[in-house]
């Protein structure tokens, strides 16, 4: 099985352009150790720590619609339910695995770890 890096999403309200076009499916991809360090020298983020994730989401995340790119201005115009969206995503998707749940097997009482996938597609 070869190892997952990019996740495809769906907001759930979606960026809005100039153009008045929605943008809603993209893809993210995992996170690498410069995703996280190097925004740290950026002026902004020293200024405001919050603006970290801004900037990391304009590096992770590949594909936002047809937009040609994905800048810190995208991610500032998002509606707050899409960056909570995206937040819950980037976290999901770079911890070390999946949660599993122990299970029982309600007709033989087999015994057995059931993986819980990271669910990408969320339903209204």
């Amino acid at each position: 099985m070869a190892f997952k890096t990019e996740y495809e999403f769906e907001l759930p309200r979606g960026f809005e352009d100039s153009s008045g076009n929605t943008h809603k499916k993209g893809v993210m991809r995992l996170a690498t150790a410069a995703d996280e360090i190097l925004p740290m020298r950026d002026s902004r983020v020293q200024a405001n720590p919050q603006y970290l994730f801004v900037i990391i989401l304009t590096r992770v995340i590949t594909r936002l619609g047809d937009l040609p790119m994905i800048d810190t201005k995208v991610i500032e115009q998002l509606f707050i339910a899409d960056l909570a969206f995206l937040r819950d995503l980037y976290l999901k998707i770079n911890k070390d695995e999946d949660p599993i749940i122990p299970a029982t097997c309600p007709i033989c009482e087999h015994e057995f770890i059931v993986p819980i996938p990271v669910g990408l597609k969320w339903e209204d």
